[in-house]
């Protein structure tokens, strides 16, 4: 029974795509998130894609991320897509950072409150 659920893990785990995040910057405000999937699919399998959007007024900020199921084809596509121009705006096209969990972007330090003299 233990050489037979080893082989099923070594199956499993052979047969595992890794996924690549990619970020996108300096996307047009008009490109919605069903075309941009076509675009990034025209390279590979995408998993995911998500265009951030401002929470108030629903509108794109500019930048999103995609994910891919194939590590060459994301790379394929950064190097194709990065830097080229989509309605006329060069876009940024790179691996997406994992911050980890908790990232604010914020500073830090003691901004605020009482002050003691």
């Amino acid at each position: 029974m233990r050489t037979r659920n080893a082989a099923f893990y070594a199956y499993i785990c052979s047969n595992l795509k890794t996924l690549m995040k990619v970020f996108i910057a300096g996307l047009p405000l008009e490109v919605d998130e069903a075309e941009l999937t076509a675009v990034f699919g025209d390279f590979g399998p995408v998993r995911s894609l998500r265009i951030i959007k401002d929470r108030e007024t629903k509108e794109s900020k500019g930048f999103g991320f995609v994910e891919m199921a194939n590590d060459d084809e994301a790379k394929e596509a950064i190097r194709c897509m990065n830097g080229a121009s989509y309605y006329g705006r060069r876009i940024t096209v790179n691996v997406a950072e994992d911050k980890g969990p908790g990232f604010t972007g914020g500073g830090g330090g003691n901004k605020g409150g009482f002050r003691r003299n």
